[in-house]
């Protein structure tokens, strides 16, 4: 299970806008800007956060993007899933495309050890978690 670059960016995105006060609606531009991230690549991802329910999309005067629930509701699994597919989960962490029960890679075993654990632990990290964990991270590269 490789995370593709959109995945990095999305995280990114969810945590500037989480951080900002509740129903706060930030213009894409903005969340972009602020985490250095190339807004058209943003925009294609927050498309998909939108129809999961994972952002509200904002037109008119004031148009933007707000959290779809609280941080604390929003797992990490839903987020990347979101971005990369509902069968995120099911995949070989190793062979993805050609790896599964019928035709399992030499590492399927372990694999099959591994996903339940890495699957809870993504349950169970919400984006709260991530802001949390962003915010200690800066404090940590100040502190260098």
């Amino acid at each position: 299970m490789k995370l593709s670059r959109e995945s990095e960016y999305g995280i990114q995105g969810l945590i500037h806008l989480a951080q900002q006060p509740a129903g706060t609606v930030m213009q894409l531009a903005a969340i972009a800007e602020a985490q250095g991230l190339p807004q058209s690549f943003l925009a294609k991802i927050f498309q998909k956060f939108t129809q999961y329910g994972l952002v509200r999309s904002f037109r008119g005067a004031t148009r933007g993007y707000t959290l779809g629930r609280p941080a604390a509701d929003i797992s990490l699994r839903e987020v990347l899933e979101a971005i990369e597919g509902p069968g995120l989960f099911e995949r070989c962490i190793f062979w993805s495309h050609r790896c599964a029960e019928d035709n399992p890679c030499i590492l399927h075993e372990g694999w099959k050890q591994i996903k339940p654990k890495l699957t809870v632990m993504m349950e169970v990290t919400t984006l709260q978690d991530l802001v949390r964990r962003a915010a200690t991270a800066r404090r940590h590269k100040r502190g260098r």
